[in-house]
């Protein structure tokens, strides 16, 4: 099918190559990017990108500065540290789930603005918690994490819903991806910067400000046109508040104990009480979702294999790399003596890589199956954490570092805008955020997972903090653990969706013979 006026592709075909949508029944858009100029098509795009541009600048804000803040709060402990990082992701990760129902509801711009907002107001006040105590900054970097978490699945629906399947849609979705490494360097390197040369709080102070231009810029770019929410009849039922609150407090308690255990230890009984809470409230989600809810937050009856390959190594992979980048900067800082802001400057080819990773992904979205894009995407996981588990503190920059930083980014954005062209292509209209919830929920949740994973595996070979190198390694040895799981599955799924493919076309064959 060509990229027809005004129509998106639903219910996925079973064929792995799902770029493929030739017998996908389509039903109307509201508005198809056509009805845009060049100009304001530009500008369309570029507003919906920055908001995940904004999103992985605060996450680089907080792995920046993290020993700063801690030093102004009288922090030492790494894994206590670890929680100004996690306690963003966390919740990025888990108020995704319900935001892109949300927007459903209501209407995906609508929500897109109120990200803006919610994100600029808890920037700003993350940045005054200097006046207080390391309690309200924990506080504020957690409900900072609500922005983006409205942001990106709405932001993702706005451009589900006006581009229809085709190469245009996998080069914007490509464009969406691209700018997580960028964001990260650029939030890196400006509160390194106002740290350095100003004070850490305008890192916040500013990002404030950045958002709440976006919020007035939103609302006066965005099309009203695509506001318009699904019918809101039994309203109360679909936003289905006990799979929400089921969802939330389970992911919240399950992720909590895993980041909280490295600074108390296993020892502390609460920590088991939390995870095991966690574990129960998440299996009651799954089974309200399957059977009690009429209007599920996870719709697990269209729930595929194909769906659980996509999660599988979506999850695997960004959780290597938020331990990846996590412990560089624990290498680099405290094993290498480096600056923030010299950490940011070898750090500086993801910009480039990302940018040439989200190219060459536009073009491959059109030639091979995405199987084949997340295989690729899950080997530069792996490549990108072997080195860095490898490299020697006094080793110069070009002979390791360097080629981690050029290969990660290929994982990064090969896999985000694939898994995100799989499931919008997948999902009609109206399912759009929920579609771009459940890729972006995986991707921000298994980043804070991650980091909990490789607080409890470091905490256990560093020696009580006197071995600081091996209990990097440790953390890095997990992150190589973790996305060569995503390797063979990607390599499984390849290999089966092949055999299932020629099963078919015999299939057919002989059924035409037959006739």
């Amino acid at each position: 099918m060509s990229e027809s006026i005004g129509t998106t592709a639903v219910n996925s075909p079973s064929a792995d190559n799902l770029t493929n949508v030739d017998q996908m029944p389509v039903v109307p858009l509201k508005m198809s990017y056509r009805e845009f100029s060049l100009s304001y098509e530009i500008l369309f795009v570029a507003l919906i990108s920055l908001s995940q541009l904004l999103t992985q600048a605060a996450l680089g804000q907080g792995v920046a500065t993290v020993h700063i803040v801690g030093e102004h709060f009288g922090v030492n402990n790494p894994a206590e540290l670890a929680w100004f990082i996690a306690a963003y992701s966390l919740t990025v990760g888990t108020f995704i789930l319900p935001a892109g129902r949300w927007g459903d509801l209501f209407g995906n711009r609508r929500l897109f603005i109120i990200g803006y907002a919610w994100f600029a107001l808890w920037s700003i006040i993350a940045g005054f918690s200097v006046y207080s105590n390391k309690v309200l900054f924990h506080f504020c970097r957690a409900l900072q994490g609500i922005g983006p978490a409205l942001l990106l699945p709405n932001g993702l629906a706005l451009l589900g819903t006006t581009y229809p399947p085709g190469p245009r849609k996998n080069m914007v979705f490509s464009i969406f991806g691209s700018v997580a490494p960028g964001g990260f360097a650029v939030g890196a390197a400006f509160s390194s910067l106002f740290a350095e040369l100003v004070w850490w709080p305008w890192a916040y102070w500013v990002t404030g400000i950045i958002c709440i231009a976006l919020t007035v810029l939103s609302n006066f770019t965005i099309p009203a046109a695509l506001d318009n929410g699904t019918s809101r009849e039994n309203c109360l039922e679909r936003l289905d508040l006990a799979g929400t609150f089921t969802g939330l407090t389970g992911l919240v308690l399950f992720n909590i104990a895993w980041n909280q255990a490295p600074i108390v230890g296993w020892q502390m009984a609460y920590t088991y009480v939390i995870l095991i809470i966690g574990i129960l409230l998440i299996i009651m989600f799954f089974v309200i979702e399957a059977r009690f809810s009429n209007y599920p937050l996870v719709p697990l009856r269209d729930i595929s294999a194909n769906t659980c390959f996509v999660f599988a190594c979506v999850g695997a992979g960004w959780a290597s790399f938020g331990i990846w980048v996590y412990y560089y900067w624990q290498f680099s800082q405290n094993l290498r003596s480096e600056l923030p802001l010299i950490v940011v400057a070898r750090q500086s080819p993801t910009v480039i890589s990302g940018a040439a990773a989200a190219i060459i992904t536009g073009r491959l979205l059109n030639i091979f199956p995405p199987s084949y894009i997340m295989f690729m995407a899950m080997v530069a996981f792996c490549i990108g954490c072997i080195l860095f588990a490898t490299m020697p503190v006094n080793q110069i920059y070009w002979a390791q570092t360097f080629v981690s930083m050029v290969v990660m980014p290929f994982g990064m954005d090969m896999s985000f805008p694939s898994s995100t062209v799989i499931l919008s292509n997948s999902m009609t209209r109206d399912h759009q955020g929920i579609a771009a919830s459940l890729v972006n929920t995986i991707v921000n949740y298994s980043v804070s997972l991650g980091l909990g994973f490789a607080g409890t595996v470091e905490s256990q070979i560093n020696k009580s903090g006197n071995d600081l190198l091996m209990g990097y390694r440790s953390a890095w040895y997990l992150g190589i653990g973790l996305s060569g799981m995503g390797v063979l599955v990607s390599l499984y799924y390849i290999v089966n969706s092949t055999r299932l493919e020629k099963v078919s076309r015999s299939r057919s064959k002989s059924e035409k013979q037959g006739v």
